[in-house]
């Protein structure tokens, strides 16, 4: 309830009310306490005075009943008791309902809530993934190379194809990334269809939430509480704390700086905070620490629900100025060190010990702390928290499905998209790859058939000259043989001739020889026979001559 244009909460022992100033409200709180000792009511008080104060709100409802707070509260011998109790008719107390919008990542009990891949970041999604810090790493390398290639991450498939196009082209990609494991690759993959299955991919497409359908009031100035059903997605703590730091992250990186205001822009309550917490690593720590450090200068306060304060770092739970201290029980020394360090947390009060108050809290109880105008923590109150004006338990499934339905925002967010991203820029690469490859290779067929024929061609042409150089040679063989023969011919021709010729010489000079050696051979045996006297010697020298005339132009004749 607002009094005194302040949010009232509770009672303290001496029926005075304890009050949260608006103005700090952004300067974040804490709501604490052993499960049963009324959390969820004082986060419906809250949300409430929020509300009518015109502040959107936005809740996780992990076991249903906060959805509670769309409708009127019953009445009931204990409510009027509590009524007269806090003197709240008094102020005007009526039972009323607040104007809420429901949302579901998984698109049954709400509003589809979506992300996008892109818009996750590899930080968070490591953690849904549960990668360890080298796989981690090449998911970053990953997100970077979509980043450096303009490639939008809208949802599993586009980071899935991204993944495998990056393992096929490692080694173009290490001299600028540095080495990436093709095995870490493969768990990355892996876990994405791990994520997949258990209904990963229905948050994570388009259209993603637009933060600014947050920060929205009625017509009559209250504040619209966004409830997001975690009933079945707290059985992933780690994909219910990413998500819830992913919606804070987005608060922060889309607001604009606007310091100190009258009230706050928003108020996000974070229940079962210790999950965000649980096995995180160094660096989403210091991410958590940084956005709950710079975020109520955006006007956004941050509320953690938990049952213990040591659930939440000693760095965040210092930016906690609001404290709402519900019962802890401490059977153990270690739990007893952890209620003695919640006490000791609280500005002192006097008139109580507030280590023995926690321990001895009932139900609707609680060590309150509020900052007050200057900031400065007050001392701790033991207070009694008001009840709620909306309904305690939860709603029918009608009243829910009518209120969805009846938001601009069911049709918004109701049908999915597939924008032109990541998947379908690889796919289209991959097909004019394949177009190139195929055309190569016909190219590459058509060549070789091309060289085979140019091949074949210039064979028949080689047997062509070849044959043609043989018949030539044969040709010119024949020729010289023909011409030899004819040489040969001529030459036996030309030697015949000669040999007659010289046959004819001789026979002429061995005639004239014959004629001229009978001639000669008579004078001389003519001289002889004259000299022997007579007629014998006459003719004894004269056939005698004869013959040896002849015989020697014979010998001078003598054919060769």
């Amino acid at each position: 309830m607002i009094r005194d244009n302040k949010i009232w909460i509770a009672n303290n022992d001496a029926g005075e009310p304890v009050c949260m100033l608006p103005q700090m409200a952004n300067r974040h709180g804490l709501v604490a306490g052993a499960t049963g000792t009324g959390k969820t009511v004082t986060l419906k008080v809250l949300a409430e005075s929020f509300s009518e104060l015109g502040v959107p709100v936005f809740m996780a409802d992990v076991k249903g009943d906060v959805a509670g707070i769309l409708k009127p509260g019953v009445d009931s011998e204990d409510m009027q008791a509590r009524i007269a109790r806090f003197g709240l008719a008094e102020h005007g107390f009526t039972y009323q309902g607040s104007p809420c919008m429901f949302w579901d990542l998984y698109g049954k009990s709400g509003v589809q809530l979506r992300t996008t891949i892109s818009e996750m970041g590899p930080l968070l999604l490591s953690r849904i993934l549960r990668l360890n810090d080298l796989q981690s790493d090449i998911l970053s390398v990953v997100f970077k190379i979509a980043d450096d290639q303009n490639l939008l991450l809208v949802d599993t498939k586009d980071l899935k194809a991204l993944l495998s196009y990056v393992e096929d082209n490692s080694k173009e990609f290490q001299a600028e990334y540095g080495k990436i494991s093709s095995a870490s690759i493969g768990v990355i993959i892996r876990a994405i269809v791990a994520l997949e299955s258990a209904g990963g991919e229905d948050f994570f497409g388009d259209p993603a939430l637009n933060i600014a359908d947050w920060l929205t009031c009625t017509a009559d100035g209250k504040g619209i509480i966004n409830i997001l059903d975690s009933s079945s997605l707290i059985n992933d703590g780690r994909l219910y704390s990413a998500f819830l730091l992913w919606l804070l992250s987005e608060l922060f990186e889309t607001l604009p700086e606007v310091g100190d205001l009258d009230k706050p822009k928003m108020v996000f309550f974070f229940d079962e905070a210790h999950l965000l917490f649980n096995d995180a690593t160094t660096v989403l720590l210091e991410k958590i620490e940084q956005v709950v450090k710079l975020i109520r200068s955006k006007g956004v306060g941050v509320y953690f629900c938990t049952q213990n304060p040591r659930d939440v770092p000693n760095n965040v739970l210092a930016q906690l100025g609001n404290k709402i201290e519900h019962g802890l029980h401490a059977y153990t020394p270690a739990e007893q060190k952890a209620v003695r360090a919640a006490a000791d947390s609280f500005r002192e009060n006097p008139s109580f010990d507030t280590y023995e108050t926690i321990l001895s809290l009932g139900v609707g109880e609680a060590v309150i702390s509020f900052l007050d105008e200057k900031g400065v923590p007050g001392v701790a109150e033991k207070s009694s928290v008001l009840p709620p004006r909306c309904l305690m338990g939860s709603i029918t499934d009608m009243d829910r499905d009518a209120t969805i339905k009846a938001s601009p925002l069911y049709t918004k967010y109701a049908m999915e998209v597939d924008p032109d991203s990541a998947f379908e820029f690889l796919e289209r690469m991959g097909l004019e790859a394949a177009a190139a490859a195929e055309q190569a290779k016909v190219a590459a067929a058509e060549a070789k058939a091309a060289e085979r024929e140019a091949a074949a061609a210039a064979r028949e042409e080689a047997k062509a000259r070849e044959a043609e150089a043989k018949a030539a040679a044969k040709a010119a063989e024949q020729a010289e043989k023909e011409a030899l023969k004819a040489r040969e011919k001529a030459e036996k021709e030309a030697l015949k001739e000669a040999e007659k010729k010289e046959a004819e010489r001789r026979r002429a000079a061995q005639n004239v020889g014959s004629s001229v050696g009978s001639t000669v051979g008579r004078e001389v045996g003519q001289t002889i026979g004259n000299a022997l006297g007579g007629s014998f010697g006459k003719k004894l020298g004269g056939n005698v001559g004869a013959s040896l005339g002849r015989g020697i132009m014979n010998t001078l004749f003598k054919k060769k």
